[in-house]
């Protein structure tokens, strides 16, 4: 044996040893709840004697309980009949019956590496009492038979064995064993005794044995003495490792573990709410993801389609000629105030401002590290903005691209590009806005508001209104490879 398995089996036996004791002491319940074992035996059966024996035969039942992996107790019953013949044709009968109590050892009980053993090595040791009585002739004519009465004797007794486990209900055996009878009759049992004689006759026992376990399968595993001392300690393993798992999977990769989602089947992508379900920000029956305007409720009597655009808007009973002249009204007014350099711009909320339309303060969004998508939690601000060019049909907006400074000026160049982009396509699929009216430009790392490389400030997207000199800038080269290192 190699010091390397040598030094397993130290291990392994010692894990048995500290499950054993602390079982023993009622610190953890280490030992699960196992079937009882009964069966059947029958076999050869004689007694070695001064006199040679002949076959003899023997039967009987069990039954075996565990204490633990290593130690289980059994009660055995047999009935059985042996002969012999010696010298001068001297003979015997011997008609015999006994109960012994065992106390059985598992001799392989440092194996694990299966679940449960295929066979099973034991040796056995206890105590027990035969009654019996023999019929015996002193002499060769067979003329005289004698009979010694039946009588209680007290034995001890021991033995070995094997057995192979057929399925979790049935296993079969092969046994030996022997008894020692104490007191003056533990030399008659061939019906004579020879008063200096040392070794006194011994009954002994070679069994085919049948045996059956009984109990629920449900909530008792198999005897222990067939099952691996660790497979309880392997059970609770796999028990944690599968609750880990189950604690931090995320099914749909919304971002929300299957333990509290209460939507586990939201697609990609999608936002959801702290406890994965779908939003719907402005109730109006359409998700958000599917919602071309996700923060306009529908007023009372409205309907959506299917992208969440009311169908049925109710006009508080203004005539479609009054709105038509409002609407000129207003153009006329924003002309005039576009040739005073001075506008009264309607904002988001419904104010209005005045003054130059180029020093209308609008809100900034930042990104994750090396990413261009949007966050959800930014979708209110561009809302915002989209009602003021909503509101504004004149009004052209610069959507400027930035990027922090930890990666290659090439590469911030492409990621400030993409952001801009990213919300430029947002304002024209989500609400409508025109191309036209947004004017993408990208700056890379330049203008950078912290001066900390890696700050999230410095990864952004700006507003502002658009002058007449304002263009928009091409692409950068490698703007549509694959993400290199930057951010």
């Amino acid at each position: 044996m190699t010091m390397k398995k040598q030094m397993i089996l130290l291990v392994a036996f010692s894990l048995f040893l500290t499950l054993h004791s602390k079982a023993q002491e009622g610190d953890a319940p280490l030992i699960p709840n196992d079937m009882w074992e009964i069966g059947a035996h029958a076999g050869h059966f004689f007694i070695s004697s001064d006199v040679s024996y002949e076959p003899g035969w023997a039967a009987g039942i069990h039954i075996r309980k565990s204490i633990d992996y290593l130690i289980s107790i059994r009660v055995d019953g047999v009935i059985g009949q042996a002969k012999g013949m010696g010298p001068a044709g001297r003979s015997f009968t011997n008609n015999w019956l006994s109960t012994t109590g065992y106390g059985i050892f598992s001799l392989n009980i440092a194996r694990f590496n299966n679940s449960v053993k295929k066979v099973n090595y034991y040796a056995m040791i206890g105590v027990g009492s035969s009654f019996f009585e023999t019929e015996y002739f002193e002499n060769a004519d067979q003329r005289d038979a004698k009979t010694r009465e039946r009588a209680l004797s007290p034995h001890i007794a021991g033995g070995a064995g094997l057995a192979f486990r057929l399925n979790k209900r049935v296993n079969i055996g092969l046994e030996h064993t022997l008894a020692y009878n104490l007191g003056v009759r533990g030399d008659q049992l061939d019906g004579m005794a020879i008063g200096s004689s040392v070794l006194k006759d011994m009954p002994q026992y070679t069994s085919i044995r049948l045996n059956f376990n009984i109990g629920s399968t449900s909530n008792k595993t198999e005897p222990l003495y067939w099952v691996n001392p660790l497979e309880s300690v392997y059970q609770e393993l796999d028990d944690v490792k599968e609750l880990t798992e189950s604690a931090i999977t995320d099914s749909d990769g919304d971002g929300v573990i299957d333990a509290i989602d209460q939507e586990s089947d939201t697609p990609p992508d999608v936002p959801v709410d702290t406890k994965g379900r779908t939003l719907d920000s402005d109730r109006d029956g359409v998700p958000d993801y599917k919602d071309r305007e996700p923060y306009y409720p529908p007023r009372a009597g409205e309907q959506v389609n299917s992208e969440g655009v009311v169908i049925n808007p109710v006009n508080a009973g203004v005539s479609e000629d009054r709105v038509k002249q409002l609407i000129d009204e207003a153009l006329q007014d924003f002309k005039e105030q576009l040739e005073n350099n001075s506008s009264s711009v309607i904002g988001g909320g419904g104010q209005t401002y005045t003054g130059p339309i180029s020093e209308m303060f609008l809100p900034m969004i930042h990104f994750g590290s090396d990413s261009d998508r949007i966050k959800y939690s930014d979708y209110g601000t561009l809302a915002s903005i989209a009602r003021v060019l909503k509101g504004n049909p004149q009004m052209k907006l610069v959507i400027v691209g930035f990027a922090d400074k930890t990666g290659p000026e090439s590469y911030n160049n492409v990621i400030s590009f993409k952001r801009a982009k990213a919300v430029v396509d947002h304002f024209v699929t989500n609400h409508g806005i025109g191309r036209g009216r947004l004017v993408l430009q990208y700056k890379g790392d330049e203008e950078a508001l912290v001066p900390t490389s890696s700050s999230y400030m410095n990864r952004r997207v700006e507003f502002r209104t658009a002058a007449a000199s304002d263009v928009e800038m091409d692409p950068p080269a490698n703007s549509n490879g694959k993400k290199k290192s930057g951010f």
